[in-house]
């Protein structure tokens, strides 16, 4: 039995789906505020009408060099900008994550670590930086 039927029997998820749920709640608990404004990320968020993904939506900036595409600031913003606005536009950090769940259980990297996020796609504003 290969890995992925292997993880897909014992509804086990990869550590990409893992990491991916990570990310987008420390993203939540930064733009609603639930850690200090003073020492959290400063993320950059699109000012204007927003005719697709959240009200919480973030600036995807463009880099010149490898070494700044890899960090968080970076990876996310796309994932989070595609997320419904009755997923991100909650109070509590639990109706969070059971809305993601509900949201990313479609997905087939939940227990396909080859896969990649469908719907996910470039609907962000690039500054390169």
């Amino acid at each position: 039995m290969s890995y992925i039927d292997r993880l897909s029997r014992l509804k086990l998820p990869t550590l990409e789906y893992r990491r991916l749920r990570g990310d987008m709640i420390e993203v939540f608990k930064i733009t609603h505020d639930f850690y200090d404004p003073d020492v959290s990320l400063n993320l950059t968020y699109h000012s204007g009408t927003i005719t697709r993904g959240n009200k919480y939506k973030l600036i995807n900036h463009r880099f010149h060099h490898d070494l700044r595409k890899y960090y968080f600031s970076a990876r996310i913003v796309n994932i989070w900008n595609s997320l419904p606005n009755h997923v991100v536009d909650v109070n509590s950090v639990n109706v969070f994550k059971a809305r993601l769940d509900r949201f990313l259980m479609e997905q087939d990297v939940k227990y396909d670590f080859t896969a990649d996020l469908t719907g996910t796609g470039d609907r962000s504003v690039n500054v390169i930086i």
